[in-house]
């Protein structure tokens, strides 16, 4: 019996045991995909786990060329599915978890070799370069290429691009060099081991003056290949790329993109990257690219896969290219395929065409001529547009642009146009007695003329002038805040434009100092200028002699005029024989005149266009005929000043001077001889009076209320 009972609790532990080692392996997680490049072209891809390696099973395809890996007992723990490498023969790498194992399949650009190794939970697949094909069919040498044992450098060529990167080209003389580019610390290292270089070449070149990351360039012999070592200033982008007999190296200065990382690199997440090239701004997903001869083809499926867009490539893009690009925008690293390899594209939603630029070109040239055709065949229509708040004549002007003139009716112009808005059988006529126009052409013409019109054909704001002509004393315009004849920086030289400042305080803008006529200044916005004014009358010190008030549209003249005809005699001497002299009356216009033509900013300021006219009857001129002639002087301003919604501009500077002889006297007394002087008083003064124009316009919003 306790012989039995041992022997049940021994295979009980067995079992535990295999259970629990069952367990184990089943409980075996892919936890990470590294990668990093090794010489010769090869690719380290290290699978991390979370139990040691077990067993593994690995195997090989040439249609599509891959490599599988299969794990056992393994559960897929990895956050994405793919992982983009693009370096030597490797092209990317992938899990996928089914019925209790995990397989990694390794996509590759052609068929290489593998090797595989384990270390505790680590497993490394290291996959060879692989051989570049050539082609089924052995061929002659072409004589217009190069052998690759007679390549050499044919020239280094240094440039600075538009977002302050360095450009550095290695031209060589025939196609097939193989460049290798390495970052090693502050300097870039270029070698090419099957390209030589002339003595003439090997000189150093100071760059440090087209203020690029890039300070030199050493250029040197290496056993019997070329190495170009790039010195660098400050943290710097680098990324290379390869087409025909050029390998072009741009260092650009580092973009700050916090959180941003290569897509696919080790230990980085994916993010976005801003970057640009040439002035195009570029925001798509990082991406890291190393390719040695890859097809354009199989790169433009990457990108796809990498900016999650559908890429169309035409069965004329062919060829291959190099690239070894580090963090830069998925965007970016499209055009740089396409600038090397002469293609365009064209995107229509989340879908990219790709093709040689010739035949997109071509294509769009087509589609424009099958429009024009369309356009042609096309039957015109006849409408009839009115117009509501515009002219329809300077509309059917604007419409028909660089013709030669629009056809009209009611007074108008007449002609036909085959330019501007309308096609080339289109045309436009107006009616100027009701304001309409009559347009014929094609039905899509006619739509998007209607949608034009119904941005044009609104109303617009119109401006209130107030404008206070005020005669004061010229100590009132002081104490109004009002100081004229100071010119500073804020003044206005002869014929310039005003401004108005910040501060709470009064700007004196001098119109024309030298000549000491109109000066004009801003009035402060805490004034009461009403209340002001107000006073000046009750004190005696002045009066408003007007208050005029207009409304004008916006950009339109309103013109305010107050003065008085002056008459005047005129005598027609006696031409004949008997004749009598005619004396006739005329008139001269004297006149304080004031044209406002207001400018509303979008911002609801208003520019004013300010032109000031004062007549003045300055002596009468006796006219040898007979009668008095006037003789009228004249002063003239005109300015512009850019002033709130509602704030006072101030026209002055111009004086009128008075002089009064006053006699006082107590009657008869004062008319008596020698003692009349006791009864009567002299006095004797001057005044000096300014006339002011207070103008001050209010925005009325006529089209936001509409």
């Amino acid at each position: 019996m306790g012989t039995k009972r041992r022997w049940v609790l021994a295979m009980g532990a067995l079992a535990v045991g295999l259970a629990t080692s069952l367990s184990a392996m089943a409980e075996n997680v892919l936890q990470d995909v590294r990668y990093a490049s090794a010489p010769g072209g090869k690719v380290d891809i290290t699978l991390e786990f979370a139990e040691p390696v077990g067993e593994v099973q690995a195997f090989t395809t040439d249609t599509p060329p891959r490599i599988a890996v299969d794990l056992p007992g393994t559960t897929n723990g990895l956050s994405q599915r793919r992982v983009v490498i693009g370096s030597g023969a490797t092209s990317a790498v992938s899990a996928v978890e089914a019925g209790g194992r995990t397989r990694v399949v390794v996509d590759l650009f052609r068929p290489a070799g593998y090797t595989t190794r384990s270390a505790g939970n680590l497993l490394v697949l290291t996959v060879d370069a692989g051989a570049v094909q050539q082609g089924s069919l052995a061929t002659g040498p072409d004589p217009t290429k190069k052998v690759a044992s007679s390549l050499e450098v044919a020239n280094i060529d240094f440039r600075r691009g538009e977002n302050g990167s360095g450009r550095v080209v290695l031209r060589f003389n025939g196609d097939g060099a193989a460049a290798d580019m390495r970052n090693e610390g502050s300097r870039i290292v270029v070698d090419v081991a099957n390209a030589s270089i002339p003595e003439n070449l090997r000189r150093q070149l100071d760059v440090t003056d087209f203020a690029t990351p890039v300070r030199s360039l050493e250029p040197n012999a290496n056993a019997g290949s070329t190495r170009l070592v790039i010195n660098t200033n400050g943290a710097f982008d680098s990324m290379a790329y390869q087409t025909g007999n050029e390998y072009v190296i741009e260092v650009s200065p580092k973009r700050a993109a916090p959180g941003t990382v290569v897509a696919g690199a080790p230990g980085r997440a994916a993010g976005a990257v801003a970057g640009d090239m040439e002035g195009q701004r570029y925001s798509g997903r990082a991406v890291t690219f190393n390719f040695q001869d890859v097809p354009v083809r199989t790169v433009l499926q990457l990108i796809a896969e990498e900016s999650g867009l559908n890429v169309v490539a035409a069965d004329t893009v062919q060829g291959n290219v190099t690239l070894r690009l580090i963090n830069v925008p998925w965007d970016q690293a499209m055009d740089i395929v396409l600038r090397a390899k002469q293609l365009d594209k064209r995107r229509d939603g989340n879908v990219i065409w790709v093709a040689p630029q010739k035949e997109i070109a071509d294509f769009e040239k087509a589609v424009a001529d099958a429009r024009i055709a369309n356009e042609e065949r096309e039957p015109l229509v006849t409408e009839y547009i009115p117009i509501n708040y515009g002219n329809a004549e300077e509309i059917a002007k604007l419409l028909t642009e660089d013709s030669k003139s629009a056809q009209g009716s009611g007074g108008g112009t007449s002609g036909q146009t085959t330019r501007g808005f309308l096609s080339p059988r289109g045309s436009v006529s107006f009616d100027n007695r009701t304001n309409t126009l009559l347009l014929i052409d094609t039905q899509s013409k006619v739509n998007e003329i209607r949608t034009l019109l119904a941005t044009l054909d609104r109303p617009v704001d119109q401006v209130l002038i107030e404008a206070r002509i005020v005669v004061a004393t010229e100590t009132f315009a002081r104490e109004l805040g009002v100081e004229f004849g100071v010119q500073d920086r804020n003044g206005i030289d002869p014929g310039a434009t005003g401004t108005t400042t910040d501060s709470g305080f009064s700007v004196g803008l001098p119109i024309n100092p030298a000549a000491g006529l109109f000066n004009l200044s801003i009035l402060r916005q805490d004034i009461v200028l009403d209340l002001e004014l107000s006073a000046l009358e009750e004190e005696g010190r002045g009066e408003v002699v007007s208050n005029p008030r207009v409304i004008t549209a916006n950009q339109r003249e309103a013109i305010i005029r107050q003065g008085d005809e002056v008459a005047y005699l005129t005598i027609q001497p006696a031409t004949t024989p008997g004749a009598v002299a005619q004396a006739t009356v005329e008139f001269k216009e004297v006149l304080l005149e004031l044209k406002v033509t207001p400018t509303i900013t979008q911002d609801g300021r208003v520019y004013l266009n300010l032109a000031v006219k004062k007549d003045e009857v300055s002596e009468l001129i006796a006219n040898p005929a007979g009668g008095f002639i006037p003789q009228i002087a004249r002063r003239e301003v005109s300015t512009a000043v850019l002033i709130d919604n509602g704030q006072t501009v101030v026209v002055g500077g111009v004086y009128e001077f008075k002089n009064r002889d006053d006699l006082r006297k107590v009657p008869f007394l004062g008319d008596l001889p020698v003692v009349g002087n006791l009864f009567k008083s002299r006095s004797k003064s001057a005044e000096k009076a300014e006339l002011l124009i207070f103008v001050t316009p209010r925005v009325l919003q006529v089209a936001k209320n509409r």
